[in-house]
């Protein structure tokens, strides 16, 4: 009686314990979410795991101007020197405009293949980038015409350059995230959160556009207080001129993007 109990209470025990593992191995694996995406349309990665510090903010910083701002910069005054249009015409604009979008294209993608990370998904976000830049360069020159016809000081035609282009830029993107995130993963659909950190970014790109007007040598010299960094002169050669014009797209993302690196919190700044 005694061994039968015994028998009939290790069965019990056995069915209680595959009941209780049973409902466990049967449940599916939980779908992995996208990764987050930042306005660049990459996955947002902690540069050494500093989740937003100062310190990864900057090295984020150089990363973006060598990959993008000098070449925004390098080709829009190189297309600007090719093109036989008139710098008052539509052509020209739009002239201008693709070269510096080709130049955030072929500069995000030959950084990462540089790099040795490249993938679909740097394509996809150099096309979204690529997008904004066209809006933003193409905007650049007739805006610069209208604040310069009123004959504004060089302060006022740079800070409405900067405003202007802000909002081109962040136009162009917005526009790019509702088409292109339909097709391509890299690419996250518009949001109210990614909507704020596009702005973020289009600020610190007006910055770039903003310290290219110093580029113009012509216009009220004694008030251009970046004439002696950036300035181009009708003797400039080609490649000098270009060389100063990747330089002030790239100061003026390094100081817009100082000021954001500085004051946002942790995880708040775009380029987190």
């Amino acid at each position: 009686m005694i061994n039968r109990r015994l028998v009939l209470l290790l069965l019990a025990a056995v069915v209680g314990s595959t009941s209780a593992i049973s409902p466990i191995s049967t449940v599916a694996a939980t779908k992995r979410s996208s990764p987050p995406t930042s306005p660049w349309g990459v996955e947002k990665v902690a540069r050494g795991g500093g989740g937003g510090d100062v310190g990864s903010r900057f090295g984020s910083t150089l990363d973006v101007i060598i990959s993008k701002l000098f070449p925004a910069g390098f080709c829009w005054q190189l297309a600007s020197m090719l093109t036989k249009s008139d710098a008052s015409s539509a052509k020209f604009a739009l002239t201008t405009g693709a070269g510096e979008a080709a130049g955030v294209l072929g500069g995000h993608v030959l950084y990462s293949l540089i790099k040795g990370g490249y993938d679909k998904s740097v394509l996809e976000s150099a096309l979204l980038l690529a997008t904004g830049t066209l809006c933003s360069g193409s905007s650049w020159q007739p805006v610069v015409n209208t604040l310069q016809s009123m004959d504004l000081p060089f302060y006022a035609v740079f800070a409405g350059t900067w405003i202007f282009c802000t909002f081109a830029f962040n136009f162009g993107l917005r526009i790019a995230r509702n088409i292109y995130s339909e097709s391509m993963d890299a690419v996250e659909e518009p949001t109210w959160a990614n909507g704020k950190s596009d702005f973020h970014l289009s600020m610190t790109i007006g910055g770039a556009t903003a310290f290219f007007v110093g580029t113009d040598s012509a216009y009220r010299s004694s008030e251009n207080f970046l004439l002696n960094i950036v300035g181009i002169n009708d003797k400039d050669s080609i490649v000098k001129a270009c060389l100063l014009a990747g330089l002030s797209t790239s100061l003026g993302f390094g100081v817009a993007q100082a000021l954001f690196n500085v004051l946002f919190p942790a995880g708040k700044c775009w380029i987190d």
